[in-house]
């Protein structure tokens, strides 16, 4: 006797079965639409692995380092990790003062910015206050000037 539909599998024969996966097998269905388990956080550990060897290199690289000892790929991902530390700390507090849960990118730059100015290594260039555009008319003239 041949398989029936909802024995062989495949894309037809799941429409009809209950659904296994889930977490309304669980037991924990409710009416508002929200689910009584909570998503399992991913533990972080190990992160600042993620900056790679090569990457410390091309940076390196970029400031005029010709050779490179091996234990200084450590020492880099320690500094990296305590000033990326001490600026989130400040983007952390900002945003809590906001009393917002998400630091998002439109908020993160001015938060940066000021934290970067609060620690005594200010960024220039992107303070909103300082900034002035370049109209096109502006551009114009200095490629004129240019070509003289």
């Amino acid at each position: 006797m041949p398989p029936t539909i909802a024995q062989r599998g495949g894309p037809s024969g799941s429409r009809n079965r209950p659904a296994v996966g889930g977490k309304s097998v669980l037991g924990h269905r409710s009416v508002g639409g929200k689910l009584g388990v909570k998503r399992h956080r991913k533990i972080l550990k190990e992160n600042i692995k993620g900056i790679t060897k090569p990457a410390i290199r091309r940076l390196a690289r970029r400031g005029g380092v010709k050779r490179i000892s091996a234990g200084i790929y450590e020492e880099v991902r320690a500094a990296l990790k305590q000033r990326l530390e001490l600026i989130l700390r400040d983007c952390v507090s900002y945003t809590e003062y906001r009393q917002a849960k998400t630091v998002t990118v439109t908020d993160a730059t001015p938060q940066v910015i000021f934290a970067l100015k609060r620690i005594g290594k200010p960024i220039y260039g992107f303070d909103p206050e300082t900034y002035v555009p370049k109209t096109k008319r502006q551009q114009g003239l200095m490629s004129q000037e240019d070509d003289d």
